[in-house]
């Protein structure tokens, strides 16, 4: 394609994004990052976290590995989920989890070791009760989104399972004493007319009803993505077709300085259809159908004594799952979390800040194929205890511990340390240890369980009641580097992955012509590396950052390298503003190479180079426009014997976000 039509193609494209929303008043600025922010005269505050420790805290001063991803960032890109909004962090690899649908992988973990929070509340993974699935990912439209804190490294010692590998929390944007709101609407286009173009449109307002009283926020959002087809069949789709919409409405109570009420109820559905290949070739359309729902209520109190936190929260997955052809297909699966937690902090002296607190947790999975009843449910609970230890103006020790108890196989500790040592203001140095877990799932654990969907319908997978929790044992040590223009950090880190549980074939099948597995706590895990981060002002109108993720992940009993994890991973970013309204960068991603099987297979590693540019058309209006996949690399869309993701190659953006 020649320049003359890709300059024609992104103009297209941009009066599409522009034609698809209404003109508000007031614009978000086109920041991106620190330096750009910078030169346009915004005030740069460091990140306060709330994920790592149960304190709020600045960043640097996390007893954890933290990253942050603001939101105002990912309004200037285009982001369909979760995942591509945390794709260039440092440690973090999108893993595939079956037909074409992405996992977030921490340190080399599996998927299923990440925890999902929005406002520190869990959303437990969709994969527990539907194999393949990625639901859990679409929960916030990105218009909603403070900012997206990632903890690496097991937090089991405050949120209990299915943090063994990490936490990503996403902190939603708050009403305040102001009415405010932002709209921003995008389209994304590919450059092969095979489809895959993606449409977004989502809102944010927020404000007073009763001036220091009552507040209220909503959001909402509208996705949309064509179905990707297979190059080399047409007749398939290599990603599936999406349609989404997502709705929140919440107030916030005040009744006096000392006391905040909130209460919010959110609902999602969400369509995913594409075209599989049968028995014998027979072409069949697949669809999924999902419905989110999620109800929450909290209390949060400031008194002389310390401070209170009271939850009661609920968020629902209803699924149904159709095929053209009229075989059979798993489900409906209904799945249901509901959770009661409490925490209090007290300030036992100047040196210490302690933290008590209780949860419990109640799961529920209605599914055909779990039981003859149909349903099974298992009540956690869970006490959790930590204290913040000032040791010197230079050295601070935080100690916490969790003790969860499960029905089926009883009580299960989570210890951690965390050590930090401030030498001067521009120094930090880290250590810590702790110890993670992830409960089995209903499925796994029932001896009822049966399901006939494994390997393409020739496979029986049974449940085990016998499993055990998979574990983690972490260490790491690390140092961070903050002085004017320049920024660095390194971490060291190492896993000890046990019982982890996998599908195991058995000797004999009980039905002729197929394959039985069972669940069983087969294999172990140690991954180690390295994790290095920089950024650096090089002059007011430019900025460099980067991050590079080395990762050893090995299978402890066959001594092979784990599948599916690059030993190198690197992130580069460089920003230009020329114009105190213009500004433009240039992003870079390498995945290295992966060890696919047994046999000595790899994934060959590969570059991606994408290209934004932001302008502020006036105080109302801010304009994005840009290039990803410059190199055009369209991995198993090309080569689908390698890859295991296909990418639908070069595409076009073009969007708008404003602000009111």
């Amino acid at each position: 394609m020649n320049l003359k039509n890709n300059t024609a193609r992104v103009g297209l494209i941009a009066l599409a994004a522009l034609g698809s929303v209404s003109l508000a008043r007031e614009a978000y600025a086109a920041a991106g990052i620190a330096g750009v922010d910078a030169q346009r005269g915004a005030a740069i505050l460091p990140s306060i976290v709330v994920t790592a420790t149960a304190s709020a805290r600045s960043q640097v001063d996390a007893p954890a590995s933290v990253s942050v991803v603001e939101g105002e960032a990912l309004r200037q890109r285009p982001i369909n989920d979760l995942a591509d909004a945390l794709r260039d962090t440092v440690g973090i690899g999108l893993e595939d989890v079956g037909l074409g649908r992405r996992g977030i992988s921490i340190r080399g973990m599996n998927p299923g070791h990440t925890l999902m929070l929005v406002d520190g509340q869990r959303i437990s993974s969709s994969a527990s009760a539907i194999a393949h699935s990625d639901f859990e990912l679409g929960w916030v439209p990105t218009e909603a989104i403070d900012r997206v804190e990632v903890v690496r490294g097991p937090m089991s010692s405050l949120y209990g399972s299915e943090a063994l590998g990490g936490v990503v929390n996403v902190i939603t944007r708050s009403s305040t004493d102001k009415w405010q709101g932002s709209l921003s609407s995008y389209a994304l286009i590919g450059d092969h007319d095979l489809g895959g173009n993606q449409y977004k449109t989502g809102f944010y307002i927020g404000g007073p009803l009763v001036l220091g009283r009552v507040g209220m926020n909503a959001w909402g959002e509208l996705r949309r993505r064509s179905s990707l087809k297979d190059a080399g069949n047409t007749a398939l789709t290599a990603l599936d077709g999406q349609r989404a919409g997502t709705g929140h409405i919440g107030l916030t109570l005040t009744p006096d300085v000392r006391q905040r009420i909130d209460l919010s109820v959110d609902a999602g559905n969400e369509d995913q259809e594409g075209a599989r290949s049968g028995s014998r070739g027979a072409v069949y359309d697949a669809r999924n159908v999902a419905q989110r729902r999620r109800y929450s209520v909290s209390h949060d109190g400031h008194w002389n004594w310390g401070s209170s936190q009271f939850r009661l929260y609920r968020s629902t997955l209803d699924r149904e799952a159709r095929r053209s052809d009229g075989a059979a297909v798993s489900g409906p699966n209904r799945f249901t979390d509901t959770v009661l937690d409490g925490r209090v902090g007290l300030t036992a002296d100047t040196a210490h800040q302690l933290t008590f607190g209780a949860e419990m947790r109640r799961e529920k999975l209605e599914d055909p194929s779990i039981n003859r009843k149909g349903e099974k449910a298992l009540t956690h609970y869970a006490f959790l205890a930590q204290d913040e230890i000032l040791l010197s103006d230079s050295w601070e020790l935080v100690l916490g511990g969790r003790l969860d108890h499960h029905e089926d196989f009883g009580w299960e500790a989570s210890p951690r340390a965390y050590l930090l040592f401030h030498p001067n203001d521009t120094l930090t140095f880290k250590a810590g240890a702790g110890r993670g877990f992830k409960a089995p799932s209903l499925k796994q654990l029932s001896p009822e369980y049966e399901s006939r969907a494994a390997m393409g319908g020739r496979g029986i997978i049974r449940g085990n009641p016998d499993l055990k929790p998979e574990t983690n044992q972490s260490l790491e040590l690390g140092a961070e580097y903050h002085q004017g223009k320049w920024s660095a950090g390194a971490t060291l880190f190492h896993n000890d992955v046990r019982n982890l549980i996998e599908t195991v074939r058995q000797a004999s099948c009980v039905e002729p012509g197929r394959v039985c597995l069972a669940y069983e706590n087969v294999a172990r895990a140690r991954l180690r590396g390295a994790e290095l981060t920089a950024g650096v002002d090089l002059t007011r109108q430019w900025r460099l950052e980067a991050n590079y993720t080395f990762l050893d992940a090995r299978d402890r009993i066959t001594g092979e390298q784990l599948t599916d994890r690059s030993r190198h991973r690197a992130n580069m970013s460089v920003a230009w503003a020329p114009l105190a309204q213009l500004a433009t960068r240039l992003r870079l991603e390498y995945i290295g190479a992966q060890h696919r099987d047994a046999d000595g297979g790899r994934r060959p590693a590969y570059t991606q180079l994408h290209w934004y540019v932001d302008y502020d058309y006036s105080r109302e209006i801010s304009l994005h426009a840009g290039v990803e996949n410059l190199t055009d690399k369209r991995l198993a869309n090309d080569d689908a014997g390698v890859y295991g993701r296909a990418d639908e190659g070069r595409r076009f953006f073009a969007g708008l976000t404003a602000k009111f």
